[in-house]
């Protein structure tokens, strides 16, 4: 019960220091010389380093629910509807969520660990001592790289999930690679690209703002950064799953059916 307490409070107090530094960047998230380098290494080690497994994921799992889904479509005699309810799918749900629960694990782990690290072993106040604002050079650059790759991201992973769907309908199910793409054209719309990237991108924040905060709450030792990069993983994921409820809600409650457009 008394470990139960401690990690309740430890978390409130993660907590509510990424509320702080949430502030901090309301109110100070200017680009300046100093950060404009760390940004362009975040950008890198965000976008292009987590390029590949998110592409292989997304062809995996769209041949997964393509294989599952085109079953059921044969047998309604449907076919014709099967691209756009998979892209659908894609464009709305699977691939914002799919591309920020990658990211949340080899990313925001990342910025918990490397920051809790410099936490534990003073170099945050060594950034101090030398008059360089931690939020402005460790936080801001990892921000606006989650904010701005995510969005991109989500779309080479939407691509790569309508082809991988194309490869399994019209292998396994002889549906006409024109009907699929046809099906697959009819069904999108600039607002499900609008809200799909908001989507991303508001992940992206999220994924940002809770590593970074949870790494600068950071005390103790090694056994802590440990502690404190599984804690903000979790949060960062029922966070991710509690806001795409919300948006989701907002955003598609009252669109029509795909079977209405």
């Amino acid at each position: 019960m008394i470990f139960l307490q401690n990690t309740v409070s430890l978390w409130f107090y993660q907590f509510f220091n990424t509320y702080l530094i949430f502030k901090r960047f309301i109110l100070c998230h200017k680009i300046n010389r100093n950060n404009l380098f760390e940004i362009i290494n975040q950008l890198l080690f965000v976008g292009l380093d987590s390029f590949t497994i998110v592409l292989i994921t997304a062809c995996f799992i769209s041949m997964v629910f393509t294989l599952q889904i085109g079953k059921e479509f044969v047998f309604l005699n449907t076919t014709s509807m099967l691209g756009a309810v998979l892209n659908i799918t894609y464009l709305r749900e699977l691939c914002p969520v799919l591309t920020a629960i990658i990211i949340t694990a080899r990313i925001g782990s990342s910025f918990t660990a490397e920051i809790a690290s410099m936490k534990v072993t003073d170099q945050v106040d060594i950034l101090l001592i030398l008059k360089v604002d931690p939020i402005a050079y460790l936080v801001i650059p990892r921000i606006y790289s989650c904010m701005l790759m995510l969005p991109i991201l989500n779309i080479f992973s939407l691509v790569t999930s309508i082809f991988s769907s194309l490869f399994i309908a019209s292998t396994l199910y002889n549906i006409f690679p024109s009907v699929f793409m046809e099906s697959v054209y009819s069904s999108i719309s600039l607002f499900d690209f609008f809200c799909s990237s908001l989507k991303a991108l508001v992940f992206g924040f999220i994924i940002a703002i809770v590593s970074c905060g949870w790494g600068l709450s950071t005390t103790g030792g090694s056994k802590n950064v440990g502690m404190s990069t599984t804690s903000s993983v979790v949060t960062i994921l029922l966070l991710i799953f509690i806001v795409d409820f919300l948006l989701s809600y907002i955003m598609f409650y009252k669109s029509p059916s795909i079977f209405q457009i």
